[in-house]
């Protein structure tokens, strides 16, 4: 039987994070896409506190949906580096790395996380 897309989505995303957890030395990069919009935050899993966190609402750009994703990452890249954190685990949360995902992550590596 073939899954939906949020089925298949979920599986993924419960696959990766058997293996990827943030750390307070290497948190995690989390990313949540909805249709309009992509969410980021940068997460420690062990005390459960969000360290950083960003989104395409907060920029309210008209530009297209790639280039947002990319400022996106350079934000929260700025926001986590001003909290002491420099390197990520990153959580594509069962998206494909392509696209809006791969241009945040391009643009958090711009803005100077390693991951």
């Amino acid at each position: 039987m073939a899954f939906s897309k949020s089925a298949r989505r979920n599986k993924v995303r419960r696959r990766i994070r058997k293996v990827v957890s943030g750390t307070s030395a290497r948190p995690r990069l989390s990313v949540y896409r909805s249709n309009k919009e992509i969410y980021v935050q940068v997460i420690n899993d062990i005390d459960g506190v969000t360290i950083a966190s960003a989104s395409s609402r907060e920029l309210k750009s008209d530009a297209p949906k790639k280039e947002v994703s990319k400022l996106v990452g350079q934000k929260v890249a700025e926001k986590a580096i001003a909290a002491g954190v420099t390197e990520v685990s990153f959580d594509r949360g069962g998206y494909l790395y392509h696209g809006r995902v791969s241009s945040l992550a391009e643009g958090a590596r711009e803005g100077g996380l390693k991951f």
